[in-house]
């Protein structure tokens, strides 16, 4: 992995950096946040280990730009001070994890190691859909009027509004959608081929660009977006993917992406489990670092906690079988967000 390793002090940040390169990662170093910034702007990291205590800026405030700017990139905190409370409270912001010093290497590749994991996790997508028909379909439900950014222009149809897809700027495509909302109480917006965004523009610019066009059209109509599945990395579809779904959808990938809260949710399915049968089935033995993951998984609907013991609710029944299926949660609703893979050339028909 692509490692970025943030701590003032220059011994430890060295000798840790050199454990990394021999463990065959990818790693950079930088004395503060502000540098840290720098190193960030200048190439994409996968993990950033940051020391929670440093001068003038901290931890905390890493993590902030962090998820601010670049939030596919993973945040390990590692704290000396004990400050455990403030740590638990870093993951609440979006930390993926935190390791306090001393600490043992074999800690950090196990964290590392479930980063990694983290990273990878990635649904494949539902069967391949053309996206002219999907707008069509959608047009002629006679239920909205439709906004169809693409390429090439689908076949005339009532209710269907066609708008090249402009690749060189998403925020030119995000000003579009707006205009059209404005004007379209119940409106629908299918973006076609998101990967041409995706080859002129960093991953995290397209991403946010798609949740404000999610935003826009929340409460009119649904999103879906399409894309060429030869032309995009699993890992950039499922960020497209968790983007675009719903805000309860967005709740449970975030909840299954984490490597620990999947052994929970494993544990869970063989039947009831106390705190302690879960936090051994976690691998972890860090009481308020397994507090932290259960209550995640109890806010995301997926848990629930009665008789000292917890027990799979009807969705986290659902989320078990989406991990041992591998397949996407079915939306609810058949006007709900979704994003789908387009055909191959062999398998396309006459979609415009």
């Amino acid at each position: 992995m692509r490692i970025l390793v943030v701590d003032d002090d220059v011994v430890f940040r060295e000798e840790l950096a050199e454990l990394l390169r021999d463990d065959g990662h990818e790693v950079a170093a930088a004395s503060s946040v502000p540098k840290a910034v720098e190193a960030l702007t200048r190439d994409e990291v996968d993990v950033v280990l940051t020391d929670l205590k440093m001068p003038r800026h901290g931890g905390l405030e890493l993590l902030r730009e962090v998820r601010r700017q670049w939030p596919r990139t993973l945040v390990v905190l590692i704290t000396g001070f004990a400050s455990v409370d403030t740590a638990l409270e870093a993951m609440k912001a979006g930390a993926f994890d935190y390791l306090r010093k001393p600490f043992r290497i074999e800690q950090l590749r196990g964290t590392l190691e479930l980063a990694s994991q983290e990273r990878a996790f990635a649904a494949p997508p539902e069967r391949r859909r053309a996206p002219a028909a999907e707008a069509r379909e959608l047009a002629r439900s006679g239920e909205f009027e439709v906004l169809y950014l693409a390429e090439a222009a689908p076949r005339s149809a009532p209710h269907l509004h066609f708008e090249p897809l402009d690749p060189t700027s998403p925020a030119a495509v995000v000003d579009r959608v707006r205009e059209f909302v404005g004007t379209h109480a119940r409106s629908a917006v299918v973006v076609a081929g998101v990967d041409r965004l995706l080859e002129r523009h960093r991953l995290e610019d397209v991403v946010a660009a798609l949740d404000q066009i999610r935003l826009l059209v929340a409460g009119r109509g649904p999103l879906r977006v399409s894309f060429d599945p030869a032309r995009i990395s699993p890992e950039a579809a499922a960020a497209v993917a968790s983007a675009v779904a719903s805000e309860e959808t967005q709740g449970t990938l975030d909840a299954l992406a984490n490597p620990i809260r999947r052994r929970a949710l494993q544990r869970a399915r063989s039947g009831p489990a106390t705190f302690s049968q879960l936090m051994e089935a976690a691998g972890l033995d860090d009481s308020p670092k397994m507090s932290f993951h259960v209550r995640k998984l109890v806010d995301a609907g997926l848990l629930r906690h009665e008789s000292e013991e917890y027990r799979l609710t009807t969705r986290g029944t659902e989320a078990v079988g989406l991990l041992t299926d591998a397949t996407l949660l079915a939306p609810p609703d058949p006007a709900a967000n979704r994003t789908f893979a387009e055909p191959t050339t062999s398998d396309r028909s006459d979609e415009a």
